[in-house]
């Protein structure tokens, strides 16, 4: 809802349950001090047909899938990198053996990683470690049984029935509230529920039998594990039905409204909430008078409905299919199996990652910062962070001078997007101050499941503890190796982890033409991202508030108008369109990202002229650099799904789609009016 992130690799990992990495038998080739690899070029492709093929064309034909991979790329090979520095550092922490007491956060990591990688152990523990919570399950009988059995799940931070999360307040950015919202399902978003065609309808039964397969290995009797799934499948589809979908999600204030809880109460009588907020670990949110965020209403009206008109029985089954489901990685081989085998039919991927590859993976999601200190004296010198601080001052200037002369917002609007893009805070490599893991207890030897289950409780805890509190602005929302980058409307920040700050997208040994057109494009992302569709309706405190006068908004959304409508125009496979407006925020990030970083890039110079490298003009190496930074292959599986339920356009339209409406890119390679990456002034898009 207000963290927009870069890149697309968390939803590789949800669709994939895997990193993507390096590309398998493909060549890999050393970039020149220019920046850009040559070997990757298809010039039989004229730049100003398909400037993506143009820069990757060669790479793409050769580049190989590996069967436990669901694609290759820039992003995914230097995804793999930092996996091999972390099992480096996991390996070391986890040599230390088992004492008493574990402490000390590389310890803990350390034991984390140990059991996960003992598989023997886990096969020996088997369902054990989930006894309590399967028990409580077991004992549903009455609405009030399966809100305790929620709350419980909630407590783990594992998805069933609603969501409960905790972030700013969208009307008051310094403290946090909680947000209940919509959630529960187990295939990817509503409309895998709700679409008709046969596909679809064929996939709905796939996932029938995964549930029936799951609910098998998790004791409910074969004879009656496919009438529960076909149960568990009518629960989700009512959840599904009452959900926004993912386009109307983008309105920040569609699961936005706050309730005190006695409000709460009215709205969803079946539910005791001062009993929720204590069994889930709030418990100074179950009093009448505390306002939490509860939309969308319809949806939250369904959830009571549900638990008064549903058999116990099928709130059993479906709980139970949410506890293990969720946990099946921590689980013996069987529920890890039967997991990849329906990711697989999502993402096509064809066989699983080795078992350390998913475990210092699960170590870095769930305990990156004990490790990131050691990351960062690795793998990101204190130099990188010096120039890259020179780079976001010098692309934040050109967003600033650019607001200042918009000549399409007036005076008030105009000073307010100032005051924000003077306000933001920029992260760079890794938080200042590491966060604090005395609170979580790993038992020495104790089963991976175990461990799981105590990651979990602590982060959960962690969060709601702060409920009402004020927002810790210095906190990070993703691990130091992370190959990401994001911007936060609420917290006002950008934020760029020292993981994504490598080659091929900052290299500190190449020309800045390539870096600002890798990473630069980058930061010129997160900060237009701050002036998107969405991030404008943010002002420059951190709340959601209108600050633009009708006229302007007018103007704005015409010209957004524009993204939309080119984006809807892309063909990503088969007859699928790219969604132009749930696309839409990343698209304008793009857009003015790249326009912004060619600037800085300009400035950079200083005056001087930009050097010839290996053939190539500074504004040509830029582009390329920009375009290189992008390459990737994916399964059609994968890149099927992607389109149908992630906010980002697939790579070759991040590429194609923005370089196609600057006068600059066509003027760097030639290209002139009817070319395909020539769009036509009276549909061309500008906005930042």
């Amino acid at each position: 809802m207000t963290r927009r992130s870069l890149a697309a690799g968390a939803a590789l990992v949800v669709l994939a349950s895997a990193l993507a990495a390096r590309a398998g038998q493909a060549q890999s080739a050393a970039p020149a001090r220019s920046g850009v690899v040559r070997a990757y070029m298809d010039t039989t492709c004229a730049a100003c047909r398909d400037f993506y093929r143009h820069a990757n064309g060669r790479w793409l034909d050769s580049a190989v899938i590996g069967t436990d991979r669901t694609a290759v790329g820039a992003g995914q090979e230097l995804r793999d990198r930092n996996l091999d520095v972390l099992h480096r550092l996991l390996d070391r922490a986890a040599a230390a053996p088992p004492a008493a007491g574990v402490a000390g956060p590389e310890a803990k990591v350390g034991a984390f990683y140990r059991a996960c990688t003992d598989s023997a152990a886990v096969e020996a523990a088997g369902l054990h470690p989930l006894d309590a919570e399967l028990r409580a399950i077991d004992a549903v009988r009455a609405p009030a049984d399966v809100v305790a059995a929620l709350a419980r799940l909630h407590a783990l931070g594992l998805d069933a029935g609603f969501s409960l999360s905790i972030d700013s307040d969208l009307d008051d950015s310094g403290h946090y509230l909680l947000y209940l919202s919509q959630g529960g399902l187990g295939l990817p978003e509503r409309d895998y529920y709700t679409r008709a065609d046969s596909a679809s309808e064929a996939l709905r039964r796939e996932y029938r039998t995964h549930v029936a397969r799951m609910l098998v290995l998790a004791g409910t009797p074969a004879a009656a594990a496919e009438g529960a799934a076909g149960r568990v499948l009518a629960l989700e589809t009512a959840l599904a039905r009452a959900s926004l979908t993912s386009t109307e999600l983008r309105d920040p204030r569609a699961a936005f409204r706050k309730r005190t809880v006695a409000e709460l109460g009215a709205l969803m009588p079946h539910v005791e909430w001062a009993r929720y907020f204590r069994e889930v670990g709030a418990p100074q949110a179950g009093q009448a008078a505390v306002t939490v965020s509860a939309a969308p209403e319809a949806f939250l009206r369904t959830v009571d409905s549900t638990l008064a008109a549903t058999p116990a029985e099928d709130w059993r089954a479906y709980l139970r299919w949410r506890l293990v489901g969720q946990m099946a990685t921590a689980l013996p081989a069987a529920f890890d199996a039967e997991s990849f085998r329906w990711a697989s039919r999502l993402s096509g991927q064809k066989a699983m990652q080795p078992r350390w590859r998913r475990c210092a993976t699960a170590a870095d999601a769930w305990m990156g910062e004990a490790l990131g200190r050691a990351y960062v004296s690795e793998a990101f010198p204190p130099e990188s962070k010096s120039r890259m601080q020179a780079m976001v001052a010098n692309l934040r200037g050109v967003l600033r001078e650019r607001i200042a002369g918009a000549a399409w917002m007036s005076d008030g609007t105009r000073a307010e997007g100032l005051r924000k893009i003077d306000g933001v805070t920029v992260k760079i490599g890794y938080p200042e101050q590491w966060r604090d893991y005395g609170a979580l207890e790993i038992g020495p030897g104790a089963p991976f499941a175990e461990d799981m289950l105590a990651v979990r409780r602590f982060e959960v805890r962690r969060r709601l503890s702060r409920a009402g509190g004020p927002v810790d602005r210095a906190e990070w929302g993703m691990t130091p190796p992370t190959v990401d980058a994001y911007s936060n409307a609420l917290n006002f920040e950008i934020v760029f982890p020292a993981g994504i700050l490598q080659p091929p997208f900052f290299d500190p040994a190449r020309d800045e033409a390539a870096n600002y057109g890798a990473i630069g494009m980058i930061i010129g992302h997160e900060l237009v991202h701050l002036f998107d569709d969405q991030g404008r309706q943010f002002d420059s405190r951190g709340n959601l508030r209108d600050w633009w006068t009708p006229e302007d908004a007018a103007r704005f959304t015409q010209r957004a108008d524009r993204v939309a409508e080119q984006f809807d125009g892309y063909v990503a496979i088969d007859t699928l369109h790219v969604n132009g407006r749930h696309t839409l925020g990343e698209n304008i990030a793009d857009l003015g990202g790249v326009s912004l970083a060619l600037e800085a890039y300009h400035r950079s110079l200083s005056g001087r002229p930009a050097p010839v490298l290996d053939g190539f003009t500074g504004d040509q190496r830029f582009f390329l650099g920009t375009a290189q930074a992008w390459r990737s292959k994916w399964r059609p599986d994968l890149l099927r799904n992607f389109v149908l339920t992630n906010e980002h356009s697939p790579p070759v339209f991040r590429v194609n789609g923005p370089l196609s409406n600057l006068p600059e890119f066509a003027a760097a390679f030639g290209c002139v009016a009817g070319d395909a990456m020539v769009r036509p002034p009276d549909v061309r898009a500008s906005i930042w």
